[in-house]
């Protein structure tokens, strides 16, 4: 089992930044590629990034590259997220996820946070 906190959602104005965390427990963190997710009000949960286990390769959606960056440190079993010029339109719940495969499709995700709110004020 790994135990997926996330944290840094909040309220910010849009071109704003806010900084995901998501700390981990429980098996070796390092065997597991990670992921965020996010879901919007009234629509289907969505990938956003992806990070190889040694954080060699990332993966974006299109709508967030240059926007955001996905990283890790193994050492402190902990994954994050930067997000820059925020929009509207990235107002969601944010999930973390753990896979045992570096992918994008959320039915390889093995294990999920509870999520952590960003809103993005016009």
């Amino acid at each position: 089992q790994v135990q997926l906190v996330e944290s840094g959602g909040g309220l910010v104005q849009a071109g704003g930044s806010l900084r995901l965390s998501c700390a981990a427990s429980g098996r070796t963190f390092s065997n597991y590629a990670m992921g965020w997710f996010r879901q919007a009000p009234g629509k289907e949960r969505e990938f956003v990034a992806a990070i190889r286990w040694d954080g060699g390769r990332t993966y974006y959606v299109d709508s967030v590259k240059g926007r955001f960056t996905i990283s890790r440190d193994n050492a402190k079993n902990a994954v994050y997220m930067q997000m820059n010029s925020l929009k509207p339109e990235d107002t969601a719940v944010y999930y973390c996820a753990a896979s045992n495969s570096f992918s994008s499709a959320q039915w390889e995700y093995i294990y999920w946070g509870q999520g952590t709110q960003v809103t993005v004020s016009s």
